[in-house]
């Protein structure tokens, strides 16, 4: 492993780290993304602008990811003791999760359309997507929400997991400010299809096996033998219309899981977009973003079960 840990201490702070972002959630003052999405503001507001707005996108992203990284990785060095260099670990795991900010961004949304309040349940979706919600009916509310806790239970919690095996607390740091950083610029607009090309193609590749990895997860917790194979299908068909290389697999694969259809026509930045149907079945309802956010947080147990039993394994052989 890059994080020199092995395999048994990265699978318990794997737990240690998602309980507690479940426990405690976002830290609510000073946390560290949001400290580095105001420094990513400041480095897009100096270098967007004039000719060669690629080779500025790239540079912009080299500050803003790699001195941070860096300093993580310094850091975890530096703390030389064990188990004081597995709790930092730890720490930055938890610092990049966001499983408990997805919970609590979706469900309120879910019960908003449950007490039709379609003015409420707008605003609250407002939050988390940038589609226009304006107009929006439960349908597509409904659909922004699950859409957003399948792609982002990828982002935000299982891709995080996998770059935390790869290389520990400084792996979960760089593929978060790097999907964060793609969140920020990785649009086609006039503004950033140059300049955000580096940070959207980046985390392309960051979260290419870890999108995989997820469809297959919600694959295999789609219920029953009909619905694993729905899931499987509409991956493969569905998949390769998407634009997003990763997002496709993971949302196909999950609207799959659950048996209801996504995706379809959205309003971004004041046009209509024509996306591609994802999933097999009726469409989506409010009831179905408690069924999303069930998926996505099997699917966490199902991952976290995964690295103790492989650990388990390792210790018996080394036995």
């Amino acid at each position: 492993m890059l994080s020199g840990l092995n395999f048994s201490t990265i699978a318990l702070l794997m737990v240690v780290a998602v309980l507690l972002d479940l426990w405690w959630g976002e830290v609510r003052r000073w946390h560290p993304l949001v400290g580095f999405g105001n420094w990513a503001m400041a480095l897009e507001r100096r270098l967007n602008r004039g000719d060669m707005r690629f080779a500025r996108g790239m540079l912009a992203w080299m500050l803003a990811v790699l001195p941070l990284t860096a300093l993580a990785a310094l850091l975890v060095w530096a703390l030389a003791v064990p188990p004081v260099q597995a709790a930092f670990h730890a720490l930055l795991l938890y610092f990049c999760l966001g499983m408990r900010s997805l919970r609590d961004h979706n469900l309120p949304i879910a019960d908003a359309l449950a007490q039709s309040d379609l003015p409420g349940a707008r605003r609250l979706t407002s939050y988390i997507v940038s589609r226009d919600t304006t107009s929006a009916s439960e349908v597509e509310l409904t659909k922004a929400s699950a859409e957003s806790l399948l792609e982002n239970g990828n982002d935000a919690v299982f891709a995080t997991l996998f770059w935390f095996i790869v290389a520990g607390g400084p792996g979960a740091v760089l593929f978060r400010m790097a999907n964060t950083l793609d969140a920020m610029w990785g649009y086609r607009t006039p503004r950033f299809l140059q300049f955000g090309c580096a940070a959207a193609r980046i985390d392309d590749a960051l979260n290419y096996i870890p999108a995989r990895l997820t469809a297959l997860s919600y694959v295999l917790l789609a219920p029953g033998l009909h619905g694993k194979r729905r899931a499987w299908q509409c991956w493969r068909a569905q998949a390769p219309a998407w634009d997003s290389p990763n997002a496709g697999p993971v949302m196909s694969s999950g609207a799959g899981a659950l048996g209801v259809q996504l995706g379809g026509a959205a309003i971004y930045h004041g046009e209509v977009e024509c996306r591609p149907t994802l999933g097999d079945g009726p469409p989506a309802v409010g009831a179905d973003i408690h069924r999303a956010w069930r998926l996505v947080a099997r699917t966490t147990v199902l991952w976290l079960a995964m690295a103790c039993a492989v650990a388990a394994l390792m210790e018996l052989s080394h036995a």
